[in-house]
């Protein structure tokens, strides 16, 4: 054999990896295709002939149907990060997909309102877990040269979950699309029982021999192999050296300096993600559609919005280690301005009895949505995971992702009663003022981290 053909051969095959990292990600799959449900299906339930309902829900019960993910998802947050560092990962995951798929079950059994709100709330403590888990899982089973690639799988799976189900809404009747949905959630259970522990949490746990057969199948290897000898030494040394760390506390965290700032900056920056506006949009798309004047099937009209997430979520895989995080954030919170003051006037225009053409509030969602995919929704996370160091790290995050959810419900929970109140057009005014907040923290209190390590970070917050 030539020495490239068994370089070659000791890189390993990375089919197992992607097939593991797909079937995992179906969690964000499901996430989307409930947090997306809302959309299509709001025309059915308050309709007035429709045979769905005994009777119309009401925007206020809307409301709480809507928004009770993001509220339910704060808990669920801390109970997965538990019950993955206590159960393991893979039946974390798997504790993900149970409640998802009662969501559907439920929905196929009743559409009372209670119904549909127990419902919706299993959806959401899922979706707090599958944020915090599928992550976690596919870094601890991918190499270093496509880790980062397996774990963008999240946002790509969550914004086709989106265009699904704005698509069977579009065109299928309420229970035909939830007898499609449902055995999503229902396959993966079954397929989840022979899906491997990650080396990490084995290591942990002191099986190590069962970490090193579980990277031998992943990367193509024999378990002797000194390839897979070195990771689980490394798997070790990691495991040695979290272990010897310190229990550090939020107290500690708020008294050096530079964490105290890096925290304070980037809960200013989740506060102008979270409130951002374009999750209204997704939830409400086809209610905001209408209200803006699009008279062409709004419900088909809404499949333009996911497929738009889908190229944003593209291009910020493509651009963030290219334009720098600070650059491609101000850039994506600007973008959003502009279209949600262009869909506030639209809207307010059309309330006094003024026209606008049907395509412009159109281009100006479809923009504000590309810009949340490519910069707003994820650039702030990839800070957040440089910006921290090991010690610290998981606890932030784990704080941080809480009160983005929180954050979400006040979004979600507000967007109806206020737009019904003073209109729709105030609500996106605000967004607007949000995002503009947004692009000046960014451009002035933001360090840009890309390329630089977390000591050379924690100098520039400690001035």
């Amino acid at each position: 054999m030539s020495k490239d053909s068994d370089s070659l051969s000791k890189q390993g095959k990375t089919i197992n990896q992607w097939i593991m990292a797909i079937l995992v990600n179906t969690t964000l799959l499901t996430y989307g295709l409930q947090a997306g449900w809302i959309s299509p299906m709001t025309k059915v339930l308050q309709s007035e002939t429709s045979s769905v309902v005994d009777q119309p829900i009401t925007d206020a019960n809307l409301t709480w149907i809507a928004s009770i993910i993001p509220i339910t998802a704060v808990f669920g947050v801390s109970l997965y990060t538990y019950l993955a560092d206590k159960f393991g990962r893979r039946m974390c995951v798997l504790a993900v997909a149970v409640p998802q798929a009662l969501c559907w079950i439920i929905k196929l059994v009743t559409t009372s309102i209670l119904g549909l709100l127990i419902a919706r709330i299993f959806a959401g403590i899922a979706a707090g877990g599958c944020f915090c888990v599928t992550p976690m899982y596919v870094k601890e089973i991918s190499q270093d040269n496509i880790r980062g690639l397996l774990v963008s799988l999240m946002g790509l799976n969550q914004n086709l979950g989106f265009l699904f189900i704005y698509a069977m809404g579009a065109f299928l009747d309420y229970y035909t699309v939830l007898w499609i949905v449902v055995w999503l959630p229902l396959v993966l259970i079954v397929l989840l029982i022979k899906v491997p522990e990650s080396p990490a949490y084995l290591v942990k746990l002191g099986k190590y021999e069962a970490a090193a057969s579980t990277i031998a199948m992943l990367r193509g290897w024999k378990s002797d192999d000194k390839e897979v000898v070195h990771e689980i030494e490394c798997l070790k040394n990691e495991d040695i050296y979290f272990k010897s760390l310190p229990d550090i506390s939020f107290v500690s965290i708020l008294k050096n300096k530079a964490w105290r700032k890096g925290l304070l900056i980037i809960m200013m920056v989740i506060t102008c993600q979270a409130f951002n506006g374009s999750f209204a949009i997704v939830t409400y798309a086809s209610t905001i559609l209408m209200t803006s004047g699009v008279t062409i099937s709004p419900e088909v009209q809404t499949i333009s919005i996911p497929a738009v997430m889908i190229f944003g979520s593209a291009i910020s895989i493509v651009c963030v280690e290219r334009m720098g995080r600070k650059v491609m954030l101000s850039s994506a919170f600007g973008i959003t301005v502009v279209s949600f003051l262009c869909l506030a006037s639209i809207i307010l225009v059309q309330h006094q009895g003024g026209s606008v053409p049907g395509w412009l509030p159109v281009i100006a969602i479809i923009a504000a949505v590309w810009a949340y995919a490519a910069g707003v929704a994820p650039i702030p996370y990839v800070i957040m995971a440089e910006m921290f160091n090991f010690q610290i790290r998981a606890k932030v995050l784990g704080c941080l992702v809480t009160y983005a959810w929180f954050i979400s419900f006040v979004q979600l929970f507000t967007f109806t009663p206020i737009s019904n109140a003073l209109g729709a057009h105030t609500m996106f005014y605000c967004f607007a003022g949000t995002n503009l907040l947004g692009v000046f923290i960014a451009l002035v209190f933001l360090p840009e981290t890309k390329g630089k390590t977390i000591d050379e970070i924690t100098l520039i917050l400690a001035r």
